[in-house]
């Protein structure tokens, strides 16, 4: 039997109690997805999951497969990085903090909150470990705390990167070591003021070139274009000089990456702005394109036109690329990797995408 793999958190991370409560339009996904025309109120659409323990329940799968637990006790696990001897890390933490800034968020405020976890954030990286390769991880151990809100990580050579929500960090790594040997060194200072998105995802290309996914400061620009800058895009990190350029713009929030094994290709699962009603704008996985600009905050899905932001930019719109594969609207993408022989002839290509799962629709979508 083929064994899904997922970091599960008794106490801490919730699974969604019900998962119903209406249908997603048939054309909601894909690469040419429907796009009905936008819809607005006072309020968006709120319905939230009620966190969960699992109890005696597990998440669903195709027959032959099953989902384990591997670790408890975690404190808001965001992202995982397997290491060469098969050790899994787990990055746990919360970070932002930005300020309400309409009545309107005041009042969401507290109705979202009730979806999300009370933990606090562990601002660490823990280790797993299956030393017998029976599927039970037996050791589970803290590597390195005192971070600040720890989100993507990769690995190149003895070189072990972290991306905190305020800068790209290294750590010295051996092969099969469970304690970091130290304080980590900066390589990169990373985008912090505000921090609406804070989360910063991060991806290492063949080369030893680093990619970092930085969110915008917003849904659409509310907090103006200026705390805009160096928002909504793709960092290319020298970690040698910790010089970046930008790779890519318009991706409104990039909260995972990850390179195409056999093309290079570098990869983004992005969730897109909110308030144009319950089936707009698609969350989508695309190819992400050296200099290519994605749309945000102008255009959606290529050049579709959001009235909402002002001055609009006819020229940005119509460079604006189509992305390549729609997840629906409002699933909150957070995870992404790309499949392998291991997973079965059904599911050995492809990728594979990980979701929070809606706040802002009329019904469960996305869990």
């Amino acid at each position: 039997m083929n064994r899904l793999r997922l970091l599960a958190v008794a106490c801490t991370a919730a699974l969604a109690g019900a998962c119903g409560g209406g249908d997603v339009p048939p054309s909601d996904t894909g690469p040419d997805p429907r796009l009905p025309e936008p819809q607005r109120g006072l309020l968006p659409s709120m319905v939230i999951a009620d966190p969960a323990e699992w109890g005696d329940r597990k998440p669903v799968v195709p027959d032959g497969y099953e989902v384990t637990a591997i670790a408890t006790g975690l404190k808001i696990p965001r992202q995982t990085l397997v290491l060469p001897n098969g050790d899994i890390l787990v990055a746990e933490g919360k970070g932002g903090g930005a300020p309400k800034l309409k009545p309107k968020d005041v009042i969401a405020g507290p109705i979202k909150s009730a979806g999300t976890t009370p933990v606090e954030g562990g601002d660490r990286l823990t280790l797993l470990r299956d030393a017998d390769g029976d599927g039970t991880y037996e050791l589970q151990t803290v590597f390195a705390e005192d971070l600040n809100a720890p989100y993507g990580l990769a690995l190149v050579g003895n070189a072990l990167y972290v991306a905190n929500q305020d800068a790209l960090v290294r750590f010295d790594y051996r092969d099969g070591q469970t304690r970091a040997s130290g304080k980590p060194e900066e390589v990169s200072p990373l985008p912090k003021e505000i921090n609406h998105h804070w989360t910063k995802s991060l991806a290492a290309g063949a080369d030893g070139l680093l990619y970092v996914g930085i969110g915008s400061n917003s849904n659409i620009t509310e907090r103006g274009m200026t705390a805009e800058v160096d928002r909504a895009v793709v960092w290319e990190i020298d970690p040698a000089t910790g010089m970046h350029r930008e790779f890519a713009s318009g991706l409104r929030n990039p909260t995972a990456l990850a390179i195409q094994p056999g093309t290079g290709q570098l990869y983004a699962v992005v969730n897109e702005r909110d308030e144009l009603g319950d089936n707009l704008v698609p969350d989508y996985l695309t190819s992400v394109r050296e200099g290519a600009f994605y749309g945000w905050p102008y255009s959606y899905w290529g050049q579709n036109v959001d009235t909402r932001v002002m001055p609009q930019d006819p020229d940005k719109v119509a460079s604006a690329v189509k992305p390549d594969y729609s997840l629906g609207a409002h699933v909150a993408a957070l995870g992404l990797d790309f499949s392998s022989p291991a997973m079965g002839a059904r599911f050995a290509e492809g990728a594979f995408v990980g979701m929070h799962g809606s706040w802002n629709r009329s019904f469960f979508n996305g869990y």
